[in-house]
């Protein structure tokens, strides 16, 4: 035999206990004591919108995301935790700031 094994891990999501919003910040407190912090500007939706829409949100998806109903923005903690970036197209985000 070759010795050759496939592992297969599935990765369980922690969830969101707390969020903390700045002008240049998303910091998220998770369950199991960490805190993730990245830019503002990775989501263009939170970073274009006022204070008061910030501050407007759930976390949702039985803690395993944040919603901004104000903003129609969504992020997910395992899309945090693996450090992804709004994927929202330039055109998708014109218009949104059209409708603004």
């Amino acid at each position: 035999m070759n010795g050759t094994h496939s592992v297969t891990m599935t990765l369980t999501p922690v969830k969101i206990v707390n969020v903390t919003i700045s002008d240049d910040t998303l910091a998220v407190d998770l369950e199991d004591g960490r805190t993730i912090a990245v830019p503002i500007g990775w989501y263009p939706r939170l970073a274009y919108s006022t204070p008061a829409e910030r501050a407007n949100f759930q976390i949702s998806g039985a803690g395993y995301g944040i919603h901004w109903p104000d903003l129609d923005e969504d992020i997910g903690v395992e899309g945090l935790i693996l450090g992804k970036k709004s994927t929202e197209s330039q055109s998708s985000f014109e218009r949104w700031l059209q409708r603004r």
